[in-house]
Formats: structure tokens, sequence, C-alpha cells
């Protein structure tokens, strides 16, 4: 999961979007803003003790912790009836779900593709399949109008003969000939995963084979018989988040038990856990094992497995590795760096910069790096541009970058080590986002697609070596795009810095229409335009307005604009949130009455400090699988694992910070909210339901209005079941109706 940079509004307008057409009233008729009570007294749930015990000791909630405990199971039950009973009950609710449920199963939708072995896979869901489908086909029969799929797991199938809730979780092939998988296969959508070995030849399990109990597995293969694995290998072998920190060979045929410690981190290390990576050459041979032990969500020390033993390399601890390329008879480490670096021979490279360097130069101290690293610089992004993701094919590298919150797409070619990289541009549509889907590695085919709020995907595939791109599939409208336009303005935050954000809006507007502002604003993840077909069909073509904003905290402007807002400056990403739903009202796009928020997972964060804050300038609330008890987020599984991007409750200090914005700690009983709708699943083992129990029973005593439904099957990521995934989206829009357009 991606600086503080000042950009002029003239610099951010989209060149494409269509001038505007509003008349903003004098007077808005729509606007009775709830009054915001000055500060007072501090909210009574704030403990005045800080520490764990202290914290432990003020929740009066603590019991709904207990996934599927007795007494939080009655609460659900009983929340749920009532929330079903407001959604579903509603007259609209059918008619939102029927057309959700026809676009997120609709038999035109872009197969998503990924290259195995000579052909194409794909992983199918629909209303027939609603848990899914592995199958392949070749790459010209997925471009051609009658695509032949042959199915390799039936996972509805398989669910039936198992008697088991399986959401498939994707599956890992053996380079180069792909024929042997490991596939992942969840219980009921959970992040934790049984691994069974599959034969793509015989398109079934092997007997015997490579299988390993549920749990938070990273797993690689090293050869036909040997895995790398990091897992729970028993008592004392997960960190404090649950996570591995130990990596093991397993030779065929051996238990866990009976596997080779090769690599060991330490039990109090963060992050997600220690991971190995292998890395091969376009012919399969492996080129280098690398292991990653995460220090904690961000920070992360490189070791180099070569020849049987370890070797720490020389890098900084904020870096992204892309992969191992072959140059001038070297193998070159690709990576970005997240922060500023200079090198043990006092070479400066930028953050955001994208790196090329020599394993074996990686492993040198000071006075033994080459002399000059200067032409192991590929990209340098300049203020406006942050490097999204990178794909190495036999001979190139492809870049999809942010541009002022806008895809691009550059390729860059080796030339040699006296004039380094040549750089060149792939075609993507203006105002764009643009992802990279995949690469085949033996030869210079690439997959990416393109699309932007009111333009639907098209996949593009590109032959880097010589062909021009050409589009393999374009998925058609879902919605009546010609009745909105897409813009971008800037906020300005509480610092003085100009927040980017993109208003999706009617093309004629007189006046505050009812709208929806999605913010993350965490973990580097930048939310460039995105086609989302379910809140056109639901929300736009009703006249409703999508505000996305790319709130710092996010990886749109490069690692700076992540990092502004880490730990005790979190209260500035709340602020940039706020910052745009002001200049929304002021602008008249919308008003308090017409304003409602949407967030998830860390946006869950955002979402319910924002309504405590300013419950003044929102009218509605959806916040999904959220984390709001931030006070004990650390000790609600995988929370420690997230302790970099927020701080360390532990800490008196740090403590002392976010209990300033903690939600469920800051909520008073006089205070005016807007009803909320809170929604989580009892299967989320990523971010853990009592948040969302707990804040909405905090809500309930306070008397404070607010729905609450929790999903009984899934997971945090909602892949389980796109028919269930569209009575989800229902819910959500049934909601806002209520609260913004009724």
């Amino acid at each position: 999961m991606r600086m503080l940079l000042l950009v002029t509004a003239s610099a951010l307008a989209l060149t494409a979007c269509a001038p505007s057409q509003m008349q903003v009233p004098m007077v808005d008729p729509d606007t009775v803003a709830r009054p915001l009570a000055a500060p007072r007294t501090p909210p009574p749930h704030l403990p005045t003790d800080l520490s764990p015990e202290g914290v432990a000791a003020a929740d009066d909630h603590l019991a709904l912790e207990q996934v599927d405990g007795a007494e939080a199971m009655a609460f659900v039950r009983a929340s749920n009836d009532r929330a079903l009973a407001v959604l579903t009950g509603d007259p609209r609710y059918e008619t939102f779900r029927a057309e959700a449920e026809a676009i997120l199963t609709a038999t035109d939708r872009i197969p998503g593709p990924s290259f195995l072995g000579d052909g194409i896979g794909n992983f199918w869901q629909d209303a027939t399949n609603p848990k899914g489908v592995w199958r392949r086909t070749t790459l010209d029969s997925y471009a051609s109008a009658d695509t032949r799929w042959e199915t390799l797991l039936d996972v509805d199938a398989l669910a039936r003969a198992e008697g088991r809730d399986w959401v498939f979780k994707g599956a890992q092939c053996r380079a180069p000939d792909e024929t042997r998988c490991l596939v992942s296969l969840s219980d009921g959508g959970k992040d934790a995963v049984v691994v069974r070995e599959f034969d793509l030849t015989t398109k079934t399990f092997v007997d015997s084979g490579f299988s390993l109990p549920e749990g938070k597995h990273r797993l690689s293969w090293l050869d036909a018989d040997t895995l790398l694995v990091a897992t729970d290998f028993g008592p004392g072998t997960l960190t404090e988040s649950g996570y591995p920190y130990i990596v093991k060979t397993l030779k065929r045929g051996q238990t866990l038990a009976e596997a080779t410690e090769v690599y060991r981190g330490a039990q109090g290390d963060g992050g997600y856990g220690v991971s190995a990576s292998v890395f091969r050459d376009a012919d399969g041979a492996v080129q280098a094992v690398i292991f990653n032990r995460p220090l904690d969500t961000f920070r992360s020390e490189r070791w180099w497995w070569r020849a049987g033993t370890v070797v720490k390399l020389n890098l900084p601890e904020r870096v992204s590795i892309h992969g191992v390329k072959a140059l001038d008879a070297n193998n070159n480490l690709v990576f970005s760096i997240d922060q500023d670096w200079i090198t043990p021979n006092a070479l400066s490279f930028k953050a955001g910069s994208l790196l090329a360097i020599p394993l074996e130069t990686l492993t040198k101290g000071e006075g033994e790096f080459i002399a000059d690293l200067s032409l192991s610089l590929v990209f340098q992004p300049n203020a406006r541009q942050s490097v999204e993701s990178v794909s190495l094919t036999r001979d190139y590298l492809a870049v999809a970058l942010s541009d002022g919150v806008v895809g691009r797409l550059e390729g860059f070619t080796y030339t040699s080590a006296r004039y380094g990289w040549r750089q060149w541009s792939l075609p993507v549509p203006a105002n764009s986002a643009v992802a990279l889907v995949d690469e085949k590695r033996s030869t210079n085919d690439l997959l990416y697609m393109v699309s932007g709020f009111l333009t639907p995907p098209t996949l593009m595939a590109v032959d880097l070596n010589a062909s021009p791109a050409r589009p393999l599939r374009t998925t058609s409208p879902k919605f009546d795009a010609s009745t909105h336009v897409t813009e971008q303005f800037e906020a300005t935050s509480s610092d003085g810095t100009k927040i980017p954000y993109f208003v999706t809006r009617p093309r004629q507007m007189t006046g505050p229409a009812p709208t929806i502002l999605f913010g993350y604003g965490g973990f580097q993840v930048s939310f460039p335009p995105a086609y989302k077909p379910e809140m056109g069909k639901l929300w736009l073509e009703r006249g409703g307005v999508f505000v996305q904003a790319n709130i710092r905290g996010g990886g749109e402007f490069g690692p700076g604009w992540h990092q502004a807002v880490l730990k005790e400056n979190r209260q500035l990403a709340f602020d940039d949130f706020i910052a745009v739903g002001e200049d929304l009202i002021a602008r008249g796009i919308t008003s308090p009455r017409r304003l409602g928020i949407y967030g998830r997972s860390n946006g869950g964060v955002l979402t319910s400090v924002a309504v405590t804050q300013r419950p003044d300038l929102f009218n509605a609330a959806v916040i999904e699988s959220p984390l709001i008890d931030m006070l004990r987020y650390h000790l609600l599984p995988a929370g420690a694992s997230w302790i970099g991007e927020y701080g360390d409750p532990r800490i008196p200090e740090e403590a002392a910070f976010i209990a300033r914005y903690s939600a469920y700690q800051q909520l008073r009983p006089d205070v005016d909210y807007p009803r909320v709708y809170l929604t989580t699943n009892t299967r989320d083992d990523r971010v853990h339901p009592g948040h969302s129990r707990k804040f909405a029973a905090r809500l309930a005593a306070q008397g404070h209005d607010h729905l609450y439904f929790e999903d009984t099957a899934g997971g945090h990521s909602n892949d389980a079941d796109p028919v269930a995934n569209a009575r989800r989206w229902a819910r959500h829009y049934v909601y806002l109706a209520q609260q913004l357009m009724d």
C-alpha cells in the first residue's frame, strides 16, 4: 500500500474536460448545516490513562471483539435485522440489486488475463458460477470474438464436492513451463488460505503433491521439487501481527516440520511478514533469491541468498523491488526508492527514482562501490509524477506513471554502459488511468488496461520489440455516460497544500446535487480515474455526483505525498478530505444536506474521523470494513503490521496523538451526527470486525441513529461472490439515496 506539493489549478486542469455548465445559486435553499458545537470537556469515553490497560478498562464493548462470541453474534443478528429492514425494505433495493448483479455478472466483461504457459489464463465469475472457474485459452482465441475456453478448475463444483465455502485466491505456476501450480483456496474469503499443488496437464490436484494447511503463507517455487515457504511453523514462529518471520525450504514429500530453515528475521518484526522472491531470467533460470525482512509497515532489509549463505544488500530501507535484469553480464536489481538515498560512494538519488544496479555492487560498502553509478538511474519523476508499477520483459522495462494523477505508460531500453537508458511513450488515451496487467518474461509481450471515470476499460496488447499497441478487448458501456462530465479541481488544506480532486457531475446543474465524496489517503495507494460501472448505473444515471479526492497519504505525487501524513501528521490527511468537502460546497456543487462520504479499510479511518470531527459537513457516511478504534488497532489482527503508518499506541506520546482523532473514543452523546452506515464482514481476518461492531454499539449507547450490517460470509476483499457483491452495492446505494436524494 504509496510530497508535500503545491500545484496550481491551471496545471492540474484536465484538457479534455468539458466546460462547466453549472449555475451556482446566490443562496443555497437546500443547506441547513448541523450546528458544530464549540470544544468542550473531553469525550466521555476518552481514557485519561492511555496505556493499553487504561484503554481496555475504559472500553465498555470489549466483548464485541470476540469474532464468534455469543454476545457479539447476538449483536450482529439484531443489528442486521434492523439494517436489512431499512435497506432491503426500500422499494429501490431490488432494482439496485438487479442492476448491480447484471453488471457484475455480465458476460461481455473483459476476462482479466494473465500469461499462462503458451496461452492466457483467467479466473471468471458469473451468475452460473458465482464462485468461479479458472480457465485458459490461446492468445489468438482470447483476441477473437468467439473465445474458446478450457476449464482448469471449477471452484463451485469443488466447493460442493468438499462441502466447503471455497474462494479462489490465485495460483503460482512454476516457470518456465507453468504446468504445475500452487492453488490458494480460502474458506469463506479470509486472507488465510490452504495451498494445494495442481497439474494443468491432467487438470487435477496432485496426489501427494505440495499441500499446506490454512495460514497466511509466503510461497515461491525454487525448483520442480522445492518450495521456499514462510508460514506458521508452530508456537513462537509468527510476529505479533500473525505473519511469519522464518523462511524454510520444503522438499517434495516433506512435512512442514521437516523443512530446513534458510533465513530468520525476528519475532518483533513488523509489516506483513518475511518473504522469499525467486527472480528468473527470460528462459526461467534463477538469477537471484532475495529475502525481504520487514522492520515495520514500510521499512525493510533485503538479503541475497547466494551459494547457501545470506548477504545483506546495501539498500535504503524504503524501497520497492521490481525484478532482476541481466545487463552487461551483470544481474541488476531493478527497484524504486521511497526515500532520498546517498550511496556509499556519495552519489545521490531522489525519492521516487527508478534504478537498476548490479547485485554484486549492492553487497559492497563504502570505498567498494564502483566509481560511477550515474547510469543506473532509469527514471527520475518530477514533482507531479510517481512510478506506479513496473514490468520487466525479455529486453525492456515498462513503467506506468501517474502524471498529475493521470496515467502515462513509458518504455525503457538499456542501450549501453556509456549511454544508459532510452525512454519512449506508449499510447494511452488522454486523461485516463493506465494499469499494467501482465508481462511475458520470455518475450516482450505486455498487456495493459486504460480507462476513465466515464470511459469503459480497454485491454491493450503490445510487443515492445516492434509492434504497435492494439486493443484486445473493450467493455461495453454499463451506464449512460453522456449525461455527465469529469473535471479536476483543487482544494486548499489547513497548511496551504493544494489537494487535487476529480468531480464527475451532470453536464447541466442548477444547484447543489447529491454527491458522494470518496477518499482513502494511506499506504501510498494512488487513486487515478477509474471506471466504476455500478456507481455509474446506480448513482450517476440518477443525477448524482461522484468525487474522488487525491488526499495526502496516497502515492499520486510520489513517496513524499504519502509520508507527509504518517503517524503524528495523520490529521493533515483528514484536513485534506474536509477541505475538499468544503470546496465542493463553496463551488455550489453540493451542500451539507446533499454531501455524503464513502471509504473502506484505511478509508474507514478517514470517514469515521471526518464524521466525528465535522458532523456539520456531511449527511451520510458509508464506513466499510474500517479501522476505527485506533487505540487498540494493534491488538486486533493484523493491526500491528500497520504501526509504520499510524504509530504505536503502546508508546505514550504516540498514543496521545492517536487519541486526538480516534473516532471510537471521540464520539460524544450531545453532538448531532448524520445517520451513518457501518458494514463489515465476520470473516475479515485483515481488518477485524470488532472495529465496526464497537463503533455501532457506542453510537447506539449514546442515542445516535445509525445502521450496522455485518455479512457473515466473504472476506476483506469482497471477491468471494459477485451475486453477494451486488447485494452489497445495492445496500450502499439505497442508504446513500435515502440520505442524499430523498
